[in-house]
């Protein structure tokens, strides 16, 4: 159904691990090519409750430009990937691309520091509510919303609300090809 996109799953340590895996594994379902890319390559990082993902790439290995999206996950890693000039680059990339960027949770910290939230209709966990308003986001206090190419959710449990707005995003990407 969505055979021949590709798509970029950051990750480092301390992702929350329903946040990673579901949509790569919803996306992967549906035939899209989800490249976990890391701070290095074959790296086995670990989740917030002990499930592993090992990188396939390394975040200076790749070119955003072979890629049509990007996703981001939640937990205490986004915290960690917004250090990375290399990530605030690759989500800047896709944002003037206008191709999706999902985020989810305490994703929306990298978001804010790539600087592209103004004027966005975002959502988050409410923790980093001010972070995301400050950052000149519109926050919303609901389960997932989208607004143009940037996808975002709550929590965990907003999982089933953000995997179709994935899903509807890429389908996009897919007819525009």
């Amino acid at each position: 159904m969505l055979e021949g996109l590709k798509v970029i799953q950051l990750v480092s340590d301390d992702f929350e691990d329903l946040e990673l895996w579901y949509p790569v594994y919803r996306l992967r379902e549906l035939g899209v090519q989800v490249d976990l890319v890391g701070p290095e390559k074959n790296k086995k990082y670990i989740g917030k409750y002990g499930v592993p993902a090992v990188s396939d790439y390394s975040f200076d290995e790749i070119k955003p430009s072979d890629y049509h999206g990007i996703l981001v996950p939640g937990g205490w890693s986004p915290d960690l990937l917004r250090r990375f000039g290399s990530v605030i680059a690759m989500v800047k990339y896709f944002d003037h691309a206008k191709l999706p960027i999902g985020q989810i949770c305490h994703a929306g910290w990298v978001l804010a520091s790539a600087d592209i939230l103004k004027g966005v209709n975002v959502t988050s966990t409410p923790g980093i509510k001010d972070d995301l308003t400050n950052a000149g986001a519109i926050w919303h206090d609901i389960g997932a919303i989208e607004d143009g190419h940037i996808i975002s959710a709550q929590r965990p449990v907003n999982l089933p609300e953000y995997g179709p707005l994935l899903e509807k995003a890429f389908m996009k990407v897919k007819k525009e090809l």
